[in-house]
């Protein structure tokens, strides 16, 4: 029987912080790179915004498209998705989106066949029932864990932007994700 995973996109399976600098390189002549960005406001340090409200109303303009339309996933993470999914476990998309970004997320996960048939667009991801969750983002880890850590496992994607959260378990890259993955199956099944 396979287990539910719930995956985060942005900073896990998408590497957001590529997508955005190199468009903000692009439209402002700068040089950013991704390894300037360490805290989860990085775009409100690094950029000329004076809130993240302007950065956000700029991010959803890019060409017609939104920032997330144009994101490129992180090397390992699709390979690793499908080959879980072809294990039997089922891939539920948990991402916090605005309103406008929707359409653009819906599109890329088309585009580069997210193997998929769950997706939800929430702030509330711990309402979302899984066996094992994975995100990045600090606040979400955090409340992530605090509802589900007695019967989930809560994965933290360690980045340079969130902290070990208590009741998480760190992994530094998809190969360990996917090795949590299959100690918990193989558990499961004894």
């Amino acid at each position: 029987m396979g287990l539910r995973l719930g995956i985060d996109l942005d900073g896990v399976v998408a590497d957001f912080n590529r997508g955005w600098t190199a468009a903000y390189n692009a439209a402002f002549g700068t040089q950013l790179e991704v390894a300037m960005v360490t805290s989860w406001n990085s775009p409100l340090a690094l950029t000329h915004f004076g809130d993240m409200d302007a950065f956000w109303a700029w991010a959803q303009q890019l060409d017609g498209r939104s920032v997330f339309r144009h994101l490129e996933p992180f090397p390992d993470a699709l390979p690793t998705l499908h080959a879980l999914a072809d294990a039997g476990h089922d891939v539920v998309v948990i991402t916090a989106k605005p309103d406008w970004a929707v359409p653009d997320t819906l599109e890329w996960l088309a585009e580069h066949r997210m193997p998929t048939r769950e997706i939800h667009v929430t702030e509330a991801k711990h309402e979302v029932a899984c066996d094992v969750y994975l995100d990045d983002a600090p606040g979400q880890v955090q409340r992530i864990a605090a509802a589900r850590a007695h019967e989930a496992t809560v994965c933290r994607f360690v980045r340079p932007w969130n902290d070990p959260v208590e009741g998480a378990h760190d992994v530094h890259d998809w190969r360990q994700f996917a090795s949590v993955v299959e100690r918990l199956a193989a558990s499961a099944a004894a």
